[in-house]
């Protein structure tokens, strides 16, 4: 049994690794990202936000991209650990 809700990518913080559960956009964003390795399934590791806090860097498998809160708001994911403990 797994109590842990997804939450929005954009309230994980650095250092966190989630499991990708779902994408809420629509369009060439979403198809661009699943063609980056965004797929339900995938790990996703928050890298740091930029110096005013948005975007904010993450890596899927070798890819590294920044995403801004609008976007990365409509990422849903679960906790799987972070950095810290791992």
């Amino acid at each position: 049994m797994d109590s842990t809700k997804s939450q929005p990518l954009s309230q994980f913080t650095t250092g966190h690794i989630v499991r990708l559960e779902r994408i809420e956009l629509q369009g060439t964003l979403k198809r661009r990202l699943l063609d980056l390795g965004f797929i339900p399934g995938a790990i996703v590791k928050v890298l740091q936000k930029s110096p005013l806090g948005d975007p904010v860097a993450y890596q899927v498998s070798s890819t590294t991209i920044a995403l801004r809160k609008e976007e990365s708001s409509l990422i849903f994911c679960k906790s799987i650990g972070d950095e810290q403990h791992g």
